[in-house]
């Protein structure tokens, strides 16, 4: 994967996405994983269900889902240079933050970080995710 062919990254725990896209893109030794929502791992011939119905639940899943599009493409959080956050609700930005903090807590060095609201999730998601990696 190191050569500069675009390889599309799909992790064996996600769907198939709903239109022409990538769950996440390597190109050299870039990768930029595309939005993750909340979704636990997929399961064969079931829709795509949420973690929860609250924020800490999806969040962490969320997580889980942009860390395996990373190590499929060969990367871990340490390569992370950029984090995109989306949230529904300015209320859950105090919530976010903490959860945040105790998952990055062992990170080396943080990535660099936006947060933004975001009313464009289908119903009951709560927040969307994506980063950016450089490795090597």
């Amino acid at each position: 994967m190191s050569d500069g062919q675009k390889t599309a990254i799909v992790p064996a725990t996600h769907t198939a996405p709903p239109a022409r896209f990538s769950h996440g893109v390597r190109k050299g030794n870039l990768l930029q994983v595309a939005g993750q929502v909340g979704f636990l791992p997929a399961v064969e011939g079931k829709p795509p269900t949420p973690a929860g119905p609250g924020l800490r639940e999806q969040t962490l899943q969320t997580l889980a889902n942009v860390q395996a599009v990373l190590e499929a493409g060969g990367a871990t959080w340490e390569d992370v240079i950029m984090i995109r956050v989306y949230l529904t609700d300015t209320a859950h930005f105090a919530e976010l933050n903490a959860i945040y903090n105790e998952f990055f807590a062992s990170l080396v060095e943080a990535p660099a970080a936006r947060t933004t609201i975001y009313v464009g999730l289908p119903a009951g998601l709560l927040i969307e995710i994506d980063a950016l990696a450089v490795l090597g």
